[in-house]
């Protein structure tokens, strides 16, 4: 009985959370976005205001002034965010780069960082990890660290790193250990927190990449940067391990934001389609509207639940390795699905602005190749779950 009331004070207090991130987000409607999009502005009202609210910090332990809660609960602010039409990825990097500290960091790291990303005096958005060259063979990276003394000198470069101009923190992934030297692949990468106040301008230059969506982009080098040996989190090596950690974070929260922008698309085509009146009668009459649109609720609502898995996985502190990866994959065709629908159902005015189809379209559209492409997922799920040689 007790477990029974147990679940039934944790399902109140998410609804309670989404309640609140719906009456916040309701203060930021469509005409706040699309000008936000069309100047390509970072949405810093926004961002500001989901920190005030304490959203930014719910796995931050109450100790250093943080909510103390799960990845569910993070899961369920992102997906409500999206599904309420506005777009958690200005912000959602440092609930998933959260998990390498407060798995990996010691505890002068933790009491230094925490308190102040917990009241919003730093910024923890920025994850340096792909480059140019390697894309998401994360293994191949060039970026090196180097000891000396008291700090590390760090030459190279990261691309779509993104938020980096509006970060206070850049959790960076470089290599310590030579590739050549390294007992194997995965071996001699080292994760550090970099200070950007100290380093913009000063070792690191930070230059925007404009693109299809307003996602503030970067390309980022690195010159002769130092970085304080203090900074380094876990042991020197063994930081591809830390950061998987944040990279399973990552694929469910996205998967929570997808399936929030699913819903979206779904009550945007639904209502539509309930109120647009061609030949006569409403066009979600004909089976040629309702059925893509049932088809896009159930894969939604199936997706879901490799998300809601997985999230509760990783909060007992299991290897998800699996169930991360199929919940990004899966949510984001089913929001790609919807979003495609959605369109559809418009017809022409889904391409007018005014109606915000067309902006959470191209937004949502991200996902089918980040923060992983669906082919490396499914590669491997074929080498490391099924048994099939390994392709790449």
């Amino acid at each position: 009985m007790a477990e029974a009331k147990s679940h039934e004070a944790q399902a109140e207090e998410l609804q309670q959370i989404r309640q609140s991130v719906v009456a916040l987000c309701d203060k930021f409607p469509g005409e706040y976005w699309r000008e936000i999009d069309a100047k390509r502005e970072y949405p810093t009202a926004f961002v500001q205001a989901l920190t005030e609210a304490g959203f930014l910090a719910v796995l931050i332990p109450e100790e250093y002034g943080g909510s103390g809660l799960g990845l569910t609960a993070a899961a369920a602010v992102l997906e409500e965010i999206q599904k309420s039409g506005c777009n958690g990825a200005a912000c959602h990097a440092q609930m998933y780069i959260m998990g390498t500290i407060l798995r990996h960091g010691n505890a002068e790291q933790k009491a230094k960082w925490l308190p102040k990303i917990a009241t919003g005096e730093l910024r923890l958005q920025a994850f340096g990890v792909s480059e140019p060259s390697n894309g998401t063979d994360t293994l191949s990276l060039k970026t090196r660290a180097v000891r000396n003394g008291d700090h590390y000198v760090v030459n190279g470069g990261k691309i779509w790193t993104s938020r980096a101009e509006h970060s206070d923190l850049m959790l960076l992934l470089a290599r310590t250990t030579p590739r050549e030297e390294a007992k194997s692949r995965s071996d001699g990468l080292s994760v550090f927190v970099v200070d950007m106040r100290e380093t913009v301008g000063n070792g690191m230059t930070i230059k925007p990449i404009r693109t299809m969506i307003n996602h503030s982009t970067t390309q980022v080098f690195f010159d002769d940067m130092k970085v304080p040996a203090e900074n380094l989190l876990g042991e020197e090596g063994k930081g591809f391990k830390y950061i998987l950690t944040g990279m399973n974070a990552e694929r469910v929260l996205i998967g929570a934001e997808t399936i929030g922008d699913a819903r979206w698309f779904i009550k945007k085509a639904t209502d539509y389609a309930n109120e647009r009146q061609v030949f006569g009668r409403p066009i979600a009459q004909n089976q040629g509207i309702q059925f893509p649109i049932a088809k896009a609720y159930a894969q939604t609502e199936a997706a879901n639940l490799m998300v809601e898995k997985a999230a509760r996985l990783y909060d007992e502190g299991k290897d998800i390795g699996p169930e991360a990866n199929m919940a990004k994959m899966l949510a984001a065709e089913a929001s790609w699905a919807a979003a495609d629908t959605c369109l559809q159902t418009h017809g022409g005015y889904g391409f007018a602005e005014e109606y915000d189809v067309e902006r959470k379209f191209r937004e949502t559209r991200l996902y089918q190749i980040a923060p992983i492409s669906t082919n490396l997922i499914l590669s491997y799920l074929s080498e490391h779950v099924l048994g099939m040689p390994r392709s790449y």
